[in-house]
């Protein structure tokens, strides 16, 4: 669960990497891309420009490098051929790289196009509770405070969060302990100890927060088709604060 110095060095560069690869998607023209093409263009850059492997392909069973969720697809989205992005639309784009045996996990939700008011205040909002949630994260700070930060973000501006997928551990796993819940109160659960390294990924939603599988097993969205978004970061807990492991350049 503790990280060591050269640990955190080695989690450094895959944050990094990771961040580049969203750097790389930010200069792309979405709209009319299928999922699987941008599923294609991410597997290229990280495992041919970055040398690196994308830890999502053959996870659990999963064949892509990429979630892609779209409009009311709260996460775990599968990348498709025949899905075509267009204008308008809200994508989240999850994706995790591995690099000398460290992972990173991030993950963005994209206006395309001419997305309309009410899809670009949730992805705001969204990002914003992320923030919020990151903001907490200390020694001594206790995993319910990130949790409620987030909630309450999301809550005062009239929206969900998703109960059923959280933030977690991460290193050599994709998925280690703690788990870290987009709900919380404060002064309460784990506590925060320099060295630890974990995901903040709220998954906010328009309306409210139940969510159901869809039939491959794998898409889960909005139970009453309404826009969700999500956003992710992997951190880790300094000796004073918090350093965001996946931060790019332009500082998101």
């Amino acid at each position: 669960m503790v990280k060591t110095p050269d640990e955190l060095m080695l989690m450094r560069t895959s944050g990094k990497l990771l961040a580049s690869v969203f750097e790389m998607l930010d200069g792309q023209d979405l709209a009319g891309m299928s999922t699987m093409q941008v599923n294609d263009l991410v597997e290229q850059f990280i495992t041919v420009d970055l040398a690196a492997r994308p830890a999502s392909k053959g996870q659990y069973g999963f064949q892509y490098v990429l979630n892609c969720s779209i409009n009311h697809v709260v996460c775990h989205g599968v990348p498709d051929a025949d899905a075509i992005i267009r204008d308008g639309d809200i994508i989240n784009l999850d994706i995790t790289l591995e690099k000398n045996g460290f992972i990173a996990d991030s993950s963005k939700t994209y206006l395309v196009g001419n997305a309309p008011p009410a899809a670009r205040r949730l992805v705001r909002v969204a990002q914003e509770a992320m923030w919020q949630g990151i903001k907490q994260v200390r020694p001594g700070a206790r995993l319910g405070d990130i949790g409620f930060a987030i909630e309450r973000h999301a809550k005062k501006n009239g929206y969900s969060v998703v109960r059923e997928y959280c933030g977690h551990g991460i290193g050599r796993e994709m998925h280690e302990e703690p788990q870290v819940l987009n709900f919380g109160r404060p002064g309460t659960g784990l506590e925060l100890r320099e060295g630890m390294v974990f995901t903040v990924e709220p998954m906010v939603n328009q309306g409210t927060r139940m969510v159901s599988t869809e039939a491959d097993g794998w898409t889960v969205v909005t139970k009453d088709r309404k826009l969700s978004a999500q956003f992710e970061h992997t951190v880790a807990v300094t000796g004073n604060g918090v350093e965001v492991l996946t931060l790019r350049s332009d500082g998101s």
